[in-house]
């Protein structure tokens, strides 16, 4: 049994604290592995191979060629000693890197001989590293998560973490960075507009020295376009070099755009030369040049080729075009496949330690590994107990989403989850409802970006702005289904939620006639659960009725069915469907046995049971625990869905296949049953009644 330590260890701790304005500070401290791309206060801040001196202000290209190819002769001589230090000694990994620095200071000694540079400073093994990022809005939440994958892959050093954001990146990157069991969020910044082209993300970097904490001395400050090739600790030690007059390292900005000469009557943003994107070019005696290849710029007017030689050399790389990954450069290859690796790299391979260092566990974590301890190994139902408990990272809104401004009090939003073989169905559902939606996704890092494709070029989907999709992140051997309802469900805006599946199509006009219900039966005053009568079809290509007339006519001709009557009857029997074809006004059905019908309920009510995961009673016995909270039930006579036909899922499949399977899921519903006695009470025994009834 593998050990399960390495997946549950806390990353990050984040901590919350709400400020006024609209603009919030995440603090995210990352206690085990690091690696970062950087700028400090406001600009780039990349290091240089000569960190003691003050370059010059202004570096030809000859001089800038001549340097970099000093810089890859003694990148060689490092690697070289680094080889033959590894060959002697035969050390662990850490005794290894520590062996590299100290070749490092060795060879910094005849470089200083050689070329005039000071020996650089080491960064310590556990030093606590600080990193501040801007990130407003939805893309920017997708694109930080790209850059924090480059920095942790390379890292061996505590990192901390500081989020500047809005209110909408705040809400994401909290879960984010929670889930991904990462450490420490703080708040606080005031929204200020302006009217440069980056919008406020730019104005945001000049309130940095207000917004991050007045006890901190040094930071290196990242855009979220920006994916690291290196460890960050190698940015970090510039910051040790700096004299008493220097506050901040620069790479000259390498874009071509402020100089106003790219296209007839181009006007760009005032500023000297190509610029420091800063005001502080007019105090040069207050930066620290550092050459580009820690900040190669990948944009079609940029001199990014002329300030390197090898891909190798390079540090840092800038998707800062509008075109992203089809700007015209000679490594875009390159510089493509680094960014793709880290776009859909496995997020959860991060989790990792830093051996030797002091861990920063949360408290959830804490919870979760004394829970993961106390898991008996030899239950035959181990498997079951530990997906339950597995931690998954979730990235909330993952495309934008327009909140309602003002919600009635009888909206509603459709809930549902899916996996990518689901992913068909969304064109469809988006055009049988028109309302809100809440999806929770269950995809890996390589699947999220699939679909984000999908979703972009999909004109019915890219066309709506009130569907919230949730990824959650792939982790354990079963499909978390519950735990993925609840996401949904936790994350809608309306004061109601239709509770249903992803393979169902509502009738048209179902929105409409659920809101009209929901006054009409003046829910907001009462506890009650409306059923939406469930329906199936055998035929991949169906004409959808467009009334329950029509309805009725198909399921007397035996081209629709109700639903699951001919496997599972007992789960939607009590829709008492011959009552429903003559109905024209809502009535009352009692709860009975494996009933789990289709429900519009507050969005208050009982979560999911987490318990349950991939096929078998996660919808029973959620019905269940709104019936013994004396939710009413009431079958609407005018609406319906259909269930559409689908291969099987590879959940339903074990269960018919495995005898433990179906063995360890009627373990979970007795102790299910148990845990409903002992929260409920009395009101809960006709449910031991009736199964042993059966």
């Amino acid at each position: 049994m593998e050990s399960s330590r390495a997946w549950l260890e806390p990353v990050l701790t984040v901590i919350l604290t709400p400020v006024k304005g609209q603009q919030q500070r995440l603090e995210i401290v990352l206690g085990w592995d690091s690696g970062d791309a950087a700028q400090l206060y406001g600009s780039s801040l990349l290091s240089s191979p000569c960190f003691g001196e003050q370059p010059k202000r202004y570096l030809d290209h000859e001089a800038l060629v001549s340097q970099v190819r000093k810089v890859e002769e003694e990148n060689q001589l490092l690697r070289l000693q680094l080889i033959q230090s590894q060959a002697q000694e035969g050390t662990d990994s850490d005794q290894q890197v520590s062996s590299f620095v100290k070749d490092q200071d060795v060879l910094g000694d005849k470089r200083s001989n050689r070329t005039g540079c000071p020996k650089q400073r080491v960064v310590q093994k556990c030093e606590l590293i600080h990193v501040a990022i801007v990130c407003a809005g939805y893309n920017a939440s997708r694109d930080v998560v790209t850059l924090v994958k480059s920095i942790l892959f390379h890292r061996k050093n505590p990192l901390h973490f500081h989020l500047i954001t809005d209110l909408v990146a705040q809400q994401i990157l909290r879960t984010l960075f929670q889930s991904w069991m990462v450490p420490s969020v703080h708040s606080e910044v005031s929204w200020i507009p302006n009217k440069h082209y980056s919008g406020i993300y730019g104005l945001m970097k000049l309130t940095l020295t207000k917004a991050l904490p007045s006890n901190l001395s040094k930071v290196i400050v990242l855009d979220t376009d920006i994916t690291f090739a290196t460890d960050i600790a190698e940015l970090w030690a510039v910051l040790g070099k700096f004299s008493d007059k220097q506050m901040i390292g620069l790479v000259e900005n390498q874009s071509d755009w402020y100089l106003g000469n790219l296209w007839k009557n181009h006007k760009p943003w005032p500023a000297l030369g190509r610029g420091f994107n800063t005001v502080i070019k007019q105090s040069p005696t207050l930066v620290y040049q550092l050459p580009c290849f820690w900040n190669v710029q990948l944009s079609d007017h940029t001199r990014s080729e002329q300030c390197y030689t090898e891909v190798s050399d390079l540090k840092v790389i800038h998707w800062n075009s509008p075109k992203k990954l089809r700007v015209k450069n000679k490594h875009v290859e390159f510089f493509r496949n680094l960014y793709l690796t880290f776009l859909e790299y496995d997020g959860n391979l991060l989790r990792r330690e830093l051996f030797g260092c002091a861990n920063l566990p949360s408290l959830s974590s804490g919870q979760l590994q004394q829970a993961l301890e106390e898991l008996d190994e030899d239950d035959p139902c181990y498997d079951f107990r530990r997906q339950s408990l597995i931690q998954h990272r979730v990235h909330l809104f993952f495309l934008q989403y327009e909140f309602p401004a003002l919600t009635d009090a009888a909206d509603v939003t459709l809930v549902a989850q899916l996996s990518m073989d689901r992913l068909q169905m969304l064109e469809a559902i988006c055009k049988h409802w028109i309302g809100p939606i809440s999806l929770a996704l269950y995809m890996s890092d390589a699947e999220a970006q699939q679909f984000l494709r999908y979703a972009q070029a999909s004109e019915v989907l890219s066309s709506r702005r009130n569907v919230a999709y949730h990824i959650v992140y792939k982790e354990g051997q079963f499909y978390p289904v519950n735990f993925l309802r609840n996401i949904a469900l936790k994350n809608a805006q309306t004061p109601y939620v239709f509770l249903t599946d992803i393979d169902f199509l509502p009738m048209y006009g179902l929105y409409d006639y659920l809101r009209t219900s929901i006054l009409q039966l003046e829910l907001p005053q009462r506890k009650a659960a409306l059923i939406v009568p469930a329906f199936e079809t055998l035929h991949y290509r169906l004409t959808f009725p467009k009334s329950k007339a029509e309805l009725l006519s198909m399921l007397d001709m035996g081209s629709l069915y109700t639903f699951r009557y001919h496997v599972w009857p007992q789960g939607h029997a009590p829709t008492d469907y011959a009552k429903w074809r003559t109905a024209t006004v809502p009535y009352h059905v009692e709860w009975q046995p494996h009933f789990e019908p289709y429900v519009v309920v507050r969005r208050d009510c009982p979560l999911y049971d987490q318990r349950f995961v991939g096929f078998g009673w996660n919808k029973v016995s959620h019905v269940m625990e709104l019936d013994v909270q004396e939710y009413e039930f009431l079958v609407l006579p005018n609406a319906f869905i259909i269930h559409m036909p689908h291969a099987p899922s590879f959940e339903i499949s074990k269960f018919r296949l495995s005898s433990s399977y179906r063995e360890c899921l009627e373990t979970l519903r007795e102790e299910f049953h148990q845990d409903l006695s002992r929260k409920y009470g009395a009101a809960a025994l006709k449910y031991l009644t009736a199964e042993r009834n059966l």
